[in-house]
């Protein structure tokens, strides 16, 4: 696929999970400030959320280390860094706002649902069930570490769209994420940019940008949807 195909029905929706399902960033990279403190490494949240959003775990971690030449295991530091986003998530993570009312619509079209993320199936399961969304989503949801490869590169998405059975060309992917939106790109599916902070442009023929939920909804509103039941 080449553009935004709007007469090509969509049958299922690929949702991003962290900042797109549930607002979950800011609490991410302030985990990742309050790891490298412990460590004495004073990490700016703007920086962090500007720079480290979407990427994988580890790489972030690992270059954080290289750049102030710190000496650390990555997977102990990976491990301090989901307790403190537990504890974290258990105390401050909310829905996106308008995201609770779009499932149900869609669920009650008939739309298959699937949540692709860079990080573990066992994070998502903790951030949609503290959240309310797990039941829209449960066994299907798909990660870079069950794919083995990670956004950008279009796998993950592949990987997704296969496992519930529905062509590309029949899925759209919804990411707040530039490494998202670019893996959308490079996997030829129609993609959403859930832009909600509004400070990037993205301008390509398969990508619409919203910035709310609300927007998104009315996008759909335009694209056949094709229900999964009938």
């Amino acid at each position: 696929m080449d553009d935004f195909d709007y007469e090509v029905p969509v049958s299922c929706i690929i949702f991003d999970c962290d900042g797109t399902l549930v607002d979950s960033e800011v609490l991410a990279q302030m985990a990742i400030v309050e790891v490298f403190a412990k460590h004495g490494v004073k990490l700016d949240l703007q920086d962090c959320l500007d720079n480290f959003q979407g990427g994988k775990l580890a790489d972030v971690l690992m270059q954080t280390c290289e750049r102030y030449q710190l000496q650390l295991s990555i997977d102990e530091l990976e491990l301090h860094y989901r307790e403190i986003c537990q504890r974290l998530f258990s105390d401050h993570l909310e829905p996106i706002e308008g995201v609770p009312e779009l499932l149900l619509m869609l669920k009650d079209v008939g739309i298959d649902m699937c949540v692709a993320s860079n990080g573990p199936v066992s994070k998502m399961e903790m951030s949609l069930e503290m959240t309310g969304l797990l039941p829209y989503f449960r066994d299907h949801l798909f990660s870079g570490f069950d794919a083995n490869s990670w956004k950008p590169a279009p796998d993950l998405l592949h990987y997704a769209a296969m496992n519930m059975a529905v062509p590309t060309q029949e899925c759209m992917f919804i990411d707040d994420t530039i490494l998202g939106v670019q893996a959308g790109i490079n996997a030829g599916m129609r993609t959403v940019f859930f832009n909600s902070r509004q400070n990037v442009i993205v301008d390509h023929p398969l990508v619409v940008t919203v910035t709310s939920m609300n927007e998104l909804k009315t996008l759909l509103e335009r694209l056949p949807l094709s229900n999964c039941w009938a």
